[in-house]
């Protein structure tokens, strides 16, 4: 497969000025909209939706809605066959560092495992960085975490098969996607969202646990132990909701149209703040420390 002569113009063009491209001026918008749009039209996507597909079905969404932490959060592109998402991409723009700033990478890999997508791009086309997705990301990891490739622009001709082979519209519909994805599965470190999420709960009340210490020298080690509730019935109702809540999860990835994802993203976004709800009530919380738990998970 040869490398398409839009990408060789583009590779030129920002070598020519890459001086420019990188200053504080050049914004994120135009790296989109002059490299990154025409990048993914060469393989194959059809990302200005010139075919004039329905919402549910157009190859690609700009800013496509995810819940993260209890937040919405907009991934810059997310690509898709048939309406299923199959990876996310993320932009920066040339001044941001993504071979070492960790932040750009830590938000690209939050976005991409809360919507349980094995890979996923982080790219200010510079540089293009491929990482797996289903290690759970933490805030102090290095940018290198979960990175399976790095690859300069410089390269983009030499490794065009590379990146089509498996990032091509055509790539993911003969399957070379899922299969890469397979191959470069981590065997340690990786965990699936559904058997973190209740972790997750367990993690933000830890920060609450240590706070309310700090404030309260005198609560007795019973009142800051969190894994024995008080009241039974209340547990066991937030119990019931979190199931629930993984069940509306695996029936969001699975859905196929807007209405069906708006309808279960809407329940989970209810279910998540019934639980929030009650978790506070169980414990008692006053308004300053339900503040605390919030700030924790932004």
């Amino acid at each position: 497969m040869g490398t398409p002569k839009e990408i060789l113009d583009l590779m030129e063009r920002f070598d020519r000025n890459r001086n420019a491209y990188r200053s504080a001026q050049y914004n994120e918008t135009q790296l989109r909209r002059e490299f990154l749009d025409p990048f993914f039209t060469s393989l194959g996507w059809d990302v200005e939706n010139r075919q004039g597909f329905a919402e549910a079905y157009k190859d690609v969404v700009h800013e496509d809605a995810i819940k993260v932490g209890g937040f919405t959060k907009a991934p810059d592109y997310c690509f898709r066959i048939g309406g299923t998402r199959k990876f996310f991409v993320e932009a920066k723009k040339p001044a941001v560092d993504i071979g070492q700033d960790t932040n750009p990478a830590f938000q690209l890999r939050r976005y991409a495992w809360s919507a349980k997508l094995p890979l996923s791009i982080l790219t200010d086309f510079e540089e293009f960085a491929v990482y797996d997705s289903r290690i759970k990301p933490v805030k102090t990891d290095k940018a290198s975490t979960g990175r399976i490739k790095l690859i300069p622009c410089n390269d983009y001709a030499n490794r065009w098969d590379e990146i089509a082979g498996v990032f091509s519209r055509e790539a993911v519909l003969k399957g070379s996607f899922d299969k890469y994805a397979e191959t470069t599965r981590k065997k340690k470190g990786t965990a699936e969202v559904d058997d973190e999420f209740l972790s997750e709960i367990e993690s933000w009340r830890d920060v609450l646990a240590r706070n309310l210490a700090l404030r309260n020298p005198n609560l007795s080690q019973r009142e800051l132990n969190f894994s024995v509730p008080a009241d039974k019935s209340r547990h066991d109702r937030m119990v019931q909701m979190v199931e629930q809540m993984l069940s509306f999860n695996k029936k969001l990835s699975a859905a196929n149209t807007d209405h069906e994802r708006t309808s279960l993203q809407r329940q989970i976004d209810a279910t998540d703040r019934q639980i929030d709800l009650l978790v506070y009530e169980l414990y008692g919380l006053t308004d300053e420390e339900i503040r605390i738990v919030e700030e924790s998970r932004t």
